[in-house]
């Protein structure tokens, strides 16, 4: 099996997966992303994707995209760094009896053979790996000539990656390029350079809805999302505090509707190319 990966990592980039690792198995991913299902099912049902396509969802979390694809006949592969997440998505595909492949695995080093898939897709996943030259390598080489890559990312200038800049406020990132790069449409095209062509990138805004005020989703937020979950667990009291504040504020700004309900909408771009 080909691969762009380098089989043999530096101790301090091994660390640095086992961070990030277990920053994604801290909170609940299958609770947090039910508040997403909207604007997943956006992104995915622009693709139009016929029956029978061969797609690998990339940082597949718990199977927010991979069920609804394989609900329309789509023969579909989930992959994620998280087990735990893998576990679930497995867990949900058994009980709807969807024949999905889940494996646990780093999208930095894909375990498939060369030109497997008719589509490569990865929504708000992909983007958090550390070493961002590898995740598109790695992205071309499995789809097959001809076939489609697609990413959903937020952007720098976005609700989300003010949120990320918030918190980098209180909590030093870390050590890598940051993960709102790919919000950038030069650094995409860069990134994929030649091999993916007919490029189309296009800001969207992905909606927040939640049912209770903007303090309890940063609460939220706090419980399931492991990136701000690790962000709380790793301050003191006054700063955490400090960062709940920064938080809510941002929250609170950012949302269309009043009193104990948070509408707040998400930019970030839609980027669809064809292998070439």
């Amino acid at each position: 099996m080909a691969t762009t990966a380098t089989m043999t990592l530096t101790p301090e980039m091994v660390a640095l997966k086992t961070r990030l690792k277990i920053v994604w198995e801290s909170g609940d991913y299958g609770v947090f992303a039910k508040y997403l299902e909207k604007g997943a099912l956006e992104f995915f049902n622009r693709l139009n994707l016929a029956p029978g396509t061969e797609l690998l969802d990339v940082a597949c979390g718990a199977g927010q995209l991979s069920l609804p694809a394989a609900r329309k006949g789509i023969t579909v592969t989930g992959l994620d760094l998280a087990a735990n997440l893998v576990q679930q998505a497995r867990g949900r595909a058994v009980a709807e009896r969807l024949d999905i492949r889940f494996d646990e695995g780093d999208a930095e080093n894909l375990p498939y053979p060369d030109a497997s898939f008719d589509v490569v897709m990865s929504l708000i996943g992909a983007m958090f790996a550390p070493r961002p030259e590898l995740v598109a390598a790695e992205m071309i080489r499995v789809c097959r000539p001809g076939g489609r890559i697609v990413m959903g990312n937020w952007t720098p200038a976005g609700h989300v990656g003010q949120m990320f800049k918030a918190i980098g406020r209180h909590v030093p990132p870390p050590d890598f390029p940051s993960p709102l790069l790919w919000g950038d449409p030069l650094t995409c095209r860069e990134r994929f350079g030649a091999a993916l062509k007919d490029v189309k990138i296009t800001r969207y805004m992905y909606p927040f809805e939640y049912p209770f005020a903007p303090g309890k989703v940063v609460d939220f937020f706090d419980e399931y999302y492991g990136p701000t979950n690790r962000a709380r667990a790793s301050l003191g009291d006054e700063a955490r505090k400090a960062l709940r504040d920064d938080l809510t504020a941002l929250w609170t700004r950012n949302n269309l509707e009043t009193g104990d309900t948070t509408w707040v909408e998400a930019e970030y771009i839609e980027v669809v190319g064809t292998r070439a």
